[in-house]
């Protein structure tokens, strides 16, 4: 019986992020639309606590024997040490450098936006992207803007496809303290997505402003008397937040999707967006865009939705159609189809 093995390393970072996000929702959808004969296995590094990699639908974890900082020294090195599995999903760079591999690869940041991350890991991405663009099997990314901005950044022989991202459901909500009326920002708090500015503007229109996301790298400081900080919450909580918002905003200086964006778009919340061109690809005209780092047109942007009614509502209503473009079992279908091409 054929076996795709995920690897579904970045469940247990400290910080998992949007891409763990991603890496749960699709293992689990691979796993729901498996064709006939596959089965779907999760595998991570060697770890105390491997209980976080846990997915529905998908076996596993199996757990290999070599340690996180071992593993990626062992491909980063080229040794083919290959995790088990017919063909093999890296759900980031993190892969085996050669073989039946696919590799999403979710931004260019590592050389678009080198300064909004530590020299280390601009390093590290770029090595580990080069290998995949040069030696797996294929690579998917997020977004039409991220495969134009890879072939110009890292170009490779290896084909490029492009499955967009899909919408979490969101469950039953669990109450969280929150001011009456507010702008959301979700997300990683880390410098390229902009939260510092979006402090700035919504104290200029006076809107409360509540962040949900844990603290990245970077040391980007968000206090202020009208912000309201969160740090990680439960999917049923974020629902709650995210439901009763009046704004999301996503002020980012770059992207590969933007999973907040559509998140909110399919719970009827408006979206003031930043002109990074795969948030624009993926908003498809549903939200306000403004140029980066202009302040001034975050603040009048967040002002016109906040205060215009009918606009508020235009933006929900076209948000909520933009949003059924993506699902994950359509992006696990179309990954699936990469892998199959594989054995043609």
């Amino acid at each position: 019986m054929p076996n795709l093995v995920v690897l579904t390393e970045q469940l247990l970072a400290p910080v998992p992020g949007g891409t763990g996000r991603y890496t749960r929702e699709l293992a689990a959808a691979l796993a729901r639309t498996a064709p006939g004969g596959w089965t779907v296995t999760g595998a991570v590094s060697r770890q105390a606590d491997v209980s976080a990699a846990v997915v529905p639908g998908v076996e596993g974890p199996r757990v290999l024997p070599l340690p996180r900082r071992a593993l990626i020294a062992a491909w980063e090195r080229g040794v083919p040490y290959w995790p088990g599995g017919d063909s093999v999903h890296a759900c980031t760079p993190l892969a085996p450098p050669r073989g039946r591999v696919v590799v999403t690869v979710h931004d260019t940041v590592p050389w678009t936006h080198p300064e909004t991350l530590t020299p280390r890991g601009v390093a590290w991405h770029r090595r580990a992207i080069g290998r995949a663009v040069a030696r797996a099997g294929a690579v998917v990314v997020p977004t039409s803007a991220v495969a134009e901005e890879l072939r110009r950044c890292a170009p490779g022989p290896v084909p490029l496809h492009v499955v967009h991202n899909g919408v979490t459901p969101l469950p039953d909500e669990e109450p969280v303290d929150v001011p009456p009326r507010y702008a959301l920002a979700v997300g990683t708090v880390e410098p390229r997505k902009g939260f510092d500015l979006l402090v700035a503007a919504t104290a200029e229109v006076g809107l409360p402003l509540v962040v949900v996301g844990p603290p990245g790298w970077g040391g980007v400081d968000l206090r202020a008397p009208h912000v309201t900080l969160l740090g990680r919450l439960g999917d049923a909580e974020l629902a709650y937040v995210l439901r009763r918002a009046a704004v999301l905003a996503a002020p980012s200086l770059a992207e590969g999707f933007g999973l907040p964006v559509v998140e909110a778009m399919a719970a009827g919340v408006p979206v003031v967006h930043s002109d990074a061109p795969a948030l624009v690809e993926v908003a498809g005209g549903a939200g306000v865009a403004v140029p980066r780092g202009d302040r001034a047109a975050l603040a009048a942007a967040l002002r016109s939705v906040v205060t215009d009614e009918a606009l508020a509502t235009r933006l929900a209503a076209a948000g909520r159609v933009r949003a059924r473009a993506f699902t994950w079992d359509d992006a696990a279908r179309e990954v699936w189809a990469v892998h199959l091409g594989l054995f043609r």
